[in-house]
């Protein structure tokens, strides 16, 4: 039986704000601050050089529950991200 990846619950370690510029999303991190990622960002290479520097950590996998919560919350961060966008290229075409 495969195993199933997981998100993860990461926290930002540094004194300064930390910037993710990942594929899926950009994630800003304040310093102490904790944010959950997909099992998808969790091989992001961006994220993996943070991790490297030490800038972030890992606290702990993300349950079942909170990767559902998080996945709706990226489905409706990216509808109206493409909503704005649309209305930007309509006003522009005007």
């Amino acid at each position: 039986m495969a195993k199933q990846r997981r998100g993860m619950l990461i926290k930002n370690t540094n004194t300064r704000p930390v910037k993710i510029e990942m594929k899926t999303r950009p994630l800003r991190l304040n310093p102490g601050e904790e944010k959950l990622i997909t099992a998808e960002e969790v091989r992001d290479s961006a994220l993996r050089e943070k991790l490297q520097v030490r800038a972030i950590s890992i606290v702990r996998p993300s349950t079942e529950s909170e990767e559902e919560e998080l996945m709706k919350e990226i489905q409706e961060e990216n509808v109206r991200r493409a909503e704005a966008e649309a209305e930007a290229q309509a006003a522009e075409n005007e």
